[in-house]
Formats: structure tokens, C-alpha cells, sequence
């Protein structure tokens, strides 16, 4: 017969862990959604230096008394420039838009805004990536809603197209800036 040791439990406990975590994630309110840190809380600094010739950011950007996009972007990132015709539309629409082009380089990102238009208020470049580590930005492009005094109020990860961008975005966006219909 052979002699039980504990060590042999390791593997069974490992896996039964494993899938306790799954279960929770499963089980999240959203499961689809990256939670965020900065709901509700303040927004952080954007970079005081402006991308090339573009104005930068303004001191008050956040808490000039209405809602502000905070964009995070890069000309090499494919889903951001799917994105831009949407930013464009919005900026057309009186939404203020803020961006942060971050782990990049200016002329790169100066002949894309040039090329493909601009719908940034104002511009903050972050080449090292130090903001967005700040705003808890995993990839670009995210954008976050923020508030008339500077709370941060939504964050999308992802291009602001399709369906995701319809039923989680917009409605947050609506209700964010009174609009919408509750």
C-alpha cells in the first residue's frame, strides 16, 4: 500500500484555486470591463509638455466646469486611428477633448494630427508612458470621461467604435454630461 504524503494534495488544490478565480471573474458585475482604480477619484496630471507645434494642455483642462474626454492615443496604434473619425465627430459636436500621445515619437505623431486632422483641445506628450502608468492606462487608445470638477467618471479601453462603444460608452457619456433620459 502506498504511503500518503501531503505534498501529493498540492496539485488539486492548485487547480481548485485556479478555478475558484475564474469563478469570481466570471461572476463580476462586468465581466467584459477592466476595472479602474480612478472611478470616482481625482484625475491625475496630464504632462505639462505639448506635443511639437500643438497646444498643450491647459492647467485647468479638468475642472474648467465641464466634462472633458481624456483620450490616450499613438499614431503606430491601429485601433486609434479607427477611432479618430469618431474622436473628430465629437470635437464637431462641442465635446472637449483632451489627448495624450504617450510612447511615441513627435513627428510622427505631429504628421498624424496634420494628416488626419486634430480633435484635441489640447495636446500632452508623454513619450515615456509616465502619465498613462499615472491614469492606470494598460493600451492605447483608452479614454476616460471626466467631470466638470475633475473626477474621473468612466474609463473605456478600446477603439470608440462598434457596439461596445454604443451601449457602454455613449450612455455613460450621455449621462455624464445630463442627457440622458433616467
Amino acid at each position: 500500500m502506498a504511503k500518503f504524503r501531503p505534498l501529493m494534495m498540492a496539485p488539486p488544490l492548485i487547480f481548485a484555486g485556479f478555478v475558484a478565480l475564474a469563478a469570481v471573474g466570471m461572476f463580476r458585475d462586468d465581466p467584459e470591463g477592466l476595472p479602474s482604480t480612478m472611478i470616482g477619484q481625482p484625475a491625475p496630471a496630464l504632462p505639462e509638455r505639448p506635443l511639437a507645434d500643438f497646444p498643450g494642455v491647459a492647467e485647468n483642462a479638468l475642472t474648467s466646469g465641464e466634462v472633458t474626454l481624456v483620450n490616450f492615443w499613438a499614431s503606430w496604434c491601429p485601433p486609434c486611428r479607427a477611432e479618430h473619425p469618431k474622436l473628430l465627430e465629437m470635437q464637431a459636436a462641442g465635446i472637449a477633448i483632451v489627448g495624450v500621445n504617450f510612447k511615441d515619437t513627435e513627428s510622427a505623431a505631429t504628421k498624424y494630427l496634420r494628416d488626419d486632422g486634430n480633435p484635441f483641445a489640447g495636446i500632452g506628450f508623454d513619450p515615456q508612458g509616465r502619465t498613462a502608468i499615472d491614469w492606470g492606462v494598460t493600451a492605447p487608445p483608452e479614454t476616460f470621461i471626466v467631470d466638470a470638477e475633475g473626477t474621473v467618471l468612466f474609463r473605456y479601453a478600446g477603439p470608440l467604435v462598434g457596439s461596445d462603444y454604443e451601449q457602454r460608452f455613449l450612455p455613460a457619456l450621455e449621462k455624464a454630461l445630463g442627457r440622458d433620459n433616467q
